[in-house]
């Protein structure tokens, strides 16, 4: 049962877990400011972010606001609810840098080189296949680009092992919360 809300290598979780799992954030982004974290990645006006996996899109009010008027958020995900929950909140909040993009099977249409700053969070965990998934982060991804992911719901040591198998990135520092990479280019 835990694994419909945690996902264990299923790609698109159900639509019923999607919206248990947007109501659970809706209640913690009431208490947690969340966005905080944003502050971490190095996030500059007039960039280019990719919050890839954004789910109902918690995080892009606030890199809306680190980017600024010149910068661009693209909130990518592979659930067609996700999409439909950014594009209510990019309207109901007037994020008017932020688009939403839906990426079925894991390939999202956005040109090569695109972002500055990509970041993947609690959603690692569910991706089948995790070189694919890191590859496709690093076509989009500027070669003087950054990534920050954290293990979503797995050890760290998984996590970092699977990214070195793709040989897409090279991490290139750990904190407790993300890990900063650097695409291999």
């Amino acid at each position: 049962m835990m694994s419909i809300f945690t996902g264990s290598r299923m790609d698109r979780m159900p639509d019923v877990a999607f919206r248990g799992m947007s109501l659970l954030f809706w209640i913690r982004d009431r208490f947690v400011a969340v966005s905080r974290l944003l502050e971490e990645f190095d996030l500059q006006p007039g960039q280019t972010v990719i919050d890839y996996g954004c789910g109902p899109g918690s995080y892009i009010a606030g890199a809306s606001r680190l980017v600024g008027p010149a910068g661009r958020v693209w909130a990518v995900d592979i659930h067609e609810l996700a999409v439909q929950a950014v594009e209510r909140r990019i309207i109901r909040e007037k994020l008017n840098n932020v688009s939403a993009c839906l990426a079925p099977d894991g390939a999202c249409p956005l040109p090569a080189d695109t972002a500055d700053r990509v970041y993947a969070l609690d959603m690692f965990h569910m991706v089948r296949d995790t070189g694919a998934f890191l590859r496709e982060i690093n076509r989009l991804t500027k070669p003087s680009g950054l990534l920050y992911i954290d293990n979503g719901h797995q050890s760290r040591r998984e996590a970092r092992r699977k990214i070195m198998e793709s040989s897409a990135w090279e991490i290139v520092e750990e904190s407790p919360r993300f890990m900063r990479c650097r695409p291999v280019k």
